[in-house]
């Protein structure tokens, strides 16, 4: 038995999947369908603004501490003594070495003896002249004889003076066989031993303290017209974040022959720094108003980097334009730009792995802000 089915019936039920596929898919957002049939891809975007970017310049530069010295002995001898340890903290004063001071002590002591001889031939002379005037008043003594009293007297007073001054500079001379710290510190390697014969070559040890540090830091003499006083520096660490930030409070009037830098100090004072560290130091030689692009949307190919733009193709359809950029230092999470990109140029911020230059793009209107967190504004 036939059943008769008429066409109409049967093209009613072709279309029906269509009709539905098309109510469903109704109310969902579509990309924007380009000319040519591509459809375009919504992206992200942000509009280049020029901000202020500080110029800069990295150097290497050299902590030094206006309080640190180098120990070494004014007198040759024989350590017998060594008071102290390295990283010993130390007060101005405190004594450190000794040096043998048997030989000193026999100096000093055979001086003073002469000293003592010297004195009474002087007060005896002192005795003698005082009378031989008295004397020459009544007429006993003739004039020649006060002279020569007189003279004896005075030569008796300079051999005592000279005896006397010999023995005090030898009593400071031995106050130098006992080493004692210039001031406050810390003690440094001890490379001598007790036993070790020293000399004022011999480097015995350093005291540093941890006040008073500088950076020094050499300017190529290109940028002498730029070096001032104020200036800006940043002291960095091994990753290159800021340890510290000062400004520059003295420059040398002379280049360096050899160098061929200008000397610059700053001071510094953090806790992190240490007498003879060499650091980078970032010296700001001002502010310039830079565009700047987040770090996640800067691709790069050959070592060229690149941004992609969205550009207006005309009525209202935009695609997607490559961009060679120059970059600047790092800012936070941003790139400043050198060159490549102008005030008003709208960034691709999201998507960037799958675009290619001239691929249709959508920008999408900015999201709503970040709701603020409770007891915000309080």
């Amino acid at each position: 038995m036939k059943i008769a089915v008429k066409p109409q019936f049967v093209l009613s039920l072709l279309a029906l999947p269509l009709l539905l596929a098309g109510a469903i898919g109704c109310n969902k957002a579509q990309p924007q369908q380009q000319p040519g049939g591509m459809r375009a891809l919504p992206v992200q975007t942000i509009t280049v603004a020029a901000t202020p970017v500080a110029q800069t310049d990295e150097y290497v530069a050299t902590i030094k501490s206006r309080r640190s010295a180098t120990i070494n002995p004014q007198v040759d001898g024989n350590l017998t003594r060594i008071l102290v340890h390295s990283g010993d903290h130390v007060t101005a004063g405190q004594l450190l070495m000794q040096i043998d001071p048997a030989k000193q002590e026999a100096t000093l002591a055979s001086q003073a003896a002469t000293e003592q001889q010297k004195l009474a031939v002087y007060q005896y002379n002192q005795l003698q002249v005082e009378r031989q005037r008295k004397l020459f008043a009544a007429g006993i003594i003739s004039k020649d004889a006060l002279d020569q009293a007189e003279q004896a007297y005075a030569n008796s007073k300079a051999d005592y003076d000279s005896s006397s001054a010999s023995r005090q500079e030898q009593d400071r001379e031995l106050a130098y066989y006992r080493i004692a710290a210039p001031f406050d510190g810390i003690v440094g390697d001890i490379p001598v031993h007790i036993g070790d014969y020293v000399s004022a070559t011999t480097m015995l040890t350093t005291v540093d303290e941890r006040k008073d540090l500088e950076a020094y830091i050499y300017i190529p003499t290109e940028r002498a017209a730029q070096v001032r006083n104020g200036l800006g520096v940043q002291i960095l660490d091994n990753t290159g974040n800021p340890v510290e930030t000062t400004s520059v409070d003295f420059v040398s009037p002379q280049v360096d022959d050899q160098l061929q830098g200008i000397l610059v100090k700053a001071p510094v004072r953090s806790p992190l720094l240490r007498n003879e560290q060499l650091v980078k130091a970032r010296v700001i030689w001002g502010m310039s108003p830079r565009p700047t692009v987040p770090v996640l949307a800067v691709t790069r190919l050959g070592g060229q980097a690149f941004v992609y733009l969205a550009q207006d193709a005309g009525g209202g359809h935009f695609v997607a334009h490559q961009q060679a950029i120059s970059l600047g230092d790092t800012l936070g999470n941003n790139y400043a730009v050198l060159a490549g990109l102008n005030n008003g140029d709208k960034v691709i911020i999201s998507g960037t792995q799958i675009l290619m230059n001239g691929m249709p793009v959508m920008p999408l209107p900015p999201g709503p802000p970040p709701a603020a967190p409770p007891g915000a504004g309080s």
